[in-house]
């Protein structure tokens, strides 16, 4: 008996998985290049959360427009079927369908034939359930809780008490307080197994502090770069050869809504300044009162201790 081999049918096969390219662009960790498969347009309850408000009401009126002009049309085939509209005129379809979609109803134009009535009757369920699934997304954009968390343009490596330490600035741009606040960082670059391939390996980064009962105002971050670290012996060289990217993740309790909140962001190796150190923005007003000024919070100025 011979058996023979069947090729495997298309739905069968693997798929073609497109290339997927990282980039920082500021400050965020982006993943582009997902490919069709990957699109936003697959997933459309999550692209309309995370659209800006001006394309998310820019959709609206798209789709608003759109269903209007389809029923018109349909009224259109119908001939005549509308009382009180000028025979042929679009346009006195066209609103005669907005009237019958948002359920004003005025009265001027109503449907005399059998097909327009079933033709309303379709447009009023979508109308209803249109309204629905607008006013539920509405209302989980207004609802998810947000973080406004401002971090640094850069990261400094400067010495600290002696040794050498990581840092950078954070601040809450809300007049509240985030409380039980935590923050992780973590170094990410490309490293050689001992099989002799590459993988990109994550590193967490120990912090001397990583949380703070309320954060308010300012938040320095610092890492000391001892010989645990990770980053013990690297340079900026070395950084960039091996593709090193810092992210950071900061979470909280916002005492407004009492829901979680959370906020990230990256450093590649460019935006990592060695021997250098952040202008102060903590000062003192002539009747002993403390103040910041974020108009230096990204600044920083070099420092004459070198680190090697």
């Amino acid at each position: 008996m011979k058996f023979r081999h069947k090729k495997p049918s298309q739905k069968h096969q693997q798929p073609i998985i497109p290339r997927v390219h990282i980039q920082v662009r500021n400050g965020q960790f982006e993943i582009m290049g997902m490919g069709v498969w990957h699109s936003y347009w697959r997933d459309p309850y999550h692209l309309l959360l995370t659209i800006p408000w001006s394309g998310f009401l820019l959709l609206i009126c798209i789709f608003y427009v759109a269903i209007n002009t389809l029923f018109a049309l349909a009224y259109r085939l119908g001939g005549d079927c509308i009382a009180n509209a000028q025979p042929g005129s679009f346009l006195d379809a066209f609103f005669f369908s907005v009237q019958t979609l948002a359920s004003i109803g005025y009265g001027a134009m109503y449907p005399t034939t059998t097909y327009a009535n079933i033709i309303v009757t379709i447009e009023a369920m979508i109308g209803v359930v249109g309204i629905a699934v607008m006013t539920g997304l509405a209302f989980a954009r207004f609802s998810r809780p947000t973080a406004r968390v401002m971090f640094s343009r850069v990261a400094v490596i400067m010495s600290q008490e002696g040794l050498p330490t990581l840092l950078f600035r954070t601040a809450n741009q809300r007049r509240n307080m985030i409380l039980e606040a935590q923050i992780r960082l973590y170094l990410m670059r490309d490293e050689v197994n001992q099989d002799g391939g590459s993988l990109r390996k994550i590193h967490d980064l120990k912090l001397v502090r990583s949380q703070t009962p309320n954060f308010s105002l300012s938040w320095t971050i610092m890492h000391i770069i001892d010989e645990s670290s990770p980053l013990f012996g690297m340079t900026s060289e070395s950084l960039v050869k091996t593709q090193s990217l810092l992210m950071v993740s900061v979470s909280g309790i916002d005492e407004t809504v009492a829901q979680v909140v959370h906020a990230r962001h990256s450093y590649a190796a460019n935006d990592i300044l060695w021997n250098s150190r952040f202008v102060d923005i903590m000062h003192r007003t002539p009747d002993g009162h403390r103040y910041v000024d974020y108009n230096y919070f990204h600044d920083v100025l070099p420092v004459n201790e070198v680190i090697r």
